[in-house]
């Protein structure tokens, strides 16, 4: 059983988590989350922590960050856009239970003073920008760190706020 409570999109993310773990879980319901459903993510906050499951699309990344506003010790969880899409939709509700499980596996902790670690201009150095398979690169590289899909912007922030470590990034790009 995971002790946090699990924030997910829909209904149907429920029924695909519950096919890869015990946890109990709250449904926003898209990005008009009701007072109702903010009171009891706040309450699961409060009592047992929260891990922050969304879709890795636009949609649910603008919930995402919403809610990592509201609650900034919220754990984060991604399952990468690969493993996240069937059927010309993309959703938790399409991952596999090997994927959820990975993701919560790679639950990270945004950190309140990110570091300056890691830049932009980087990121060309490594690939992960200015190239044509770039966007593709930085899919892979988070996945394998835990931090999920971004645009360079997204991605260098991700790296600096969650605690990468220079050594993990290194090791990412080298068993590419």
């Amino acid at each position: 059983m995971i002790k946090e409570v699990l924030i997910v999109e829909g209904k149907m993310d429920v029924a695909a988590i519950s096919k890869a773990v015990d946890a109990d879980c709250i449904i926003t319901g898209g990005f008009t989350l009701n007072r109702r459903t903010l009171t009891d993510i706040k309450a699961a906050y409060e009592r047992r922590g929260i891990i922050i499951l969304t879709d890795p699309d636009s949609a649910g990344e603008r919930i995402r960050k919403f809610l990592t506003e509201k609650f900034p010790n919220a754990k984060h969880a991604y399952v990468p856009r690969i493993e996240a899409t069937a059927n010309d939709d993309i959703g938790i509700e399409q991952a596999s239970p090997e994927s959820i499980r990975a993701a919560l596996a790679k639950v990270r902790t945004m950190e309140i003073n990110p570091r300056e670690e890691f830049t932009a201009a980087e990121m060309v150095k490594y690939g992960l920008s200015g190239g044509v398979e770039s966007s593709k690169l930085r899919d892979k590289i988070g996945a394998k760190l835990g931090i999920g899909y971004g645009n360079v912007k997204t991605f260098v922030k991700r790296l600096n706020s969650y605690g990468v470590t220079r050594e993990e990034f290194l090791n990412a790009l080298e068993n590419d």
